[in-house]
């Protein structure tokens, strides 16, 4: 695939930083993943403000600009001859000396991936998927939120223990995080939601979960459909005594899950093992909102 690389696109292969990118060297960088639709970033004002609010507090000077951002898009989009693809919009704090500096990031790096969408699967969508309580507690945030950067080992390490479970690996189980209080917080790569006697919960920012794009969004549809959104703090028998559970990101978009896992193993069946209503209703709105994008 060819990428772009500071001004440039050119070939993965061909792509390098300097090993003085403090991204490389200290984690210090945040990215966005998005998709598109008809060639058109969904939800691209929300995740640039995501970024560009990270910059600010991470001292990089990177003003993200829509207009670049989609002419960036568009041009990967044709050199790569795709019609949609998944998107990776990444800034690092660029090269630097050896050590923490106090002082701003004035050249950042920006890098941005793409690939092929996965295959949509109508299976995955109509019956749903495992979701896997971990062992593994979801750290705290670094500063006063989560931010998406690129400080990463809490995730990597909770896809090796979801790896341990036979039964997760063997179905491709989400892995969830609790907090270090034991309360629902988010899964590897997903936001959670419930619904329990026609509303709409999902676990409270305080937990330490990241403030998800899509996480957003769905609130708002769960809003409109008068599934009155609620964040809380919630327990895994909170999840265990759903009637629906579903999970959110910008490529996969809202998931079904109907079985739950705990970390002996024992399984617990939600709904009828196929999306639930409210889910579906959910999942038709999404599908209305990205469905009229390019046309």
């Amino acid at each position: 695939m060819n990428i772009y690389v500071n001004g440039t696109v050119i070939n993965e292969e061909k792509a390098v930083v300097s090993v003085y990118d403090h991204g490389f060297l200290y984690g210090i960088g945040l990215f966005e993943t998005f998709r598109t639709y008809g060639g058109i970033p969904f939800l691209l004002e929300a995740h640039m403000d995501r970024l560009a609010s990270g910059c600010r507090q991470l001292g990089i000077a990177y003003e993200p600009s829509a207009e670049a951002w989609k002419r960036i898009v568009t041009e990967l989009l044709s050199v790569n001859g795709l019609d949609d693809a998944y998107i990776r919009f990444t800034v690092t704090a660029g090269t630097d000396a050896l050590g923490l500096p106090g002082g701003a990031y004035a050249e950042p790096s920006v890098i941005v991936y793409i690939k092929p969408l996965p295959a949509r699967s109508d299976k995955l969508y109509r019956d749903g998927k495992p979701l896997q309580l971990l062992r593994l507690a979801r750290n705290t945030p670094e500063g006063e939120g989560r931010l998406k950067s690129l400080h990463y080992m809490n995730n990597l390490l909770a896809k090796r223990e979801l790896q341990q479970y036979a039964w997760a690996a063997a179905s491709a189980a989400e892995g969830l995080f609790v907090d270090a209080r034991g309360f629902l917080a988010e899964g590897i790569v997903s936001s959670l939601f419930f619904m329990k006697d026609g509303r709409l919960h999902t676990p409270a920012l305080e937990t330490g979960i990241l403030p998800g794009i899509t996480r957003a969004f769905v609130m708002q549809l769960g809003d409109q459909a008068g599934m009155r959104p609620t964040e809380g703090l919630y327990t895994w028998h909170d999840l265990l005594d759903a009637d629906e559970v579903c999970l959110t990101n910008s490529i996969q978009e809202i998931v079904p899950v109907t079985s739950l896992f705990d970390s002996s193993g024992q399984e617990t069946r939600v709904g009828g093992g196929s999306a639930g209503t409210l889910t579906a209703a959910l999942m038709l709105q999404y599908e209305q909102n990205t469905g009229s994008i390019g046309k």
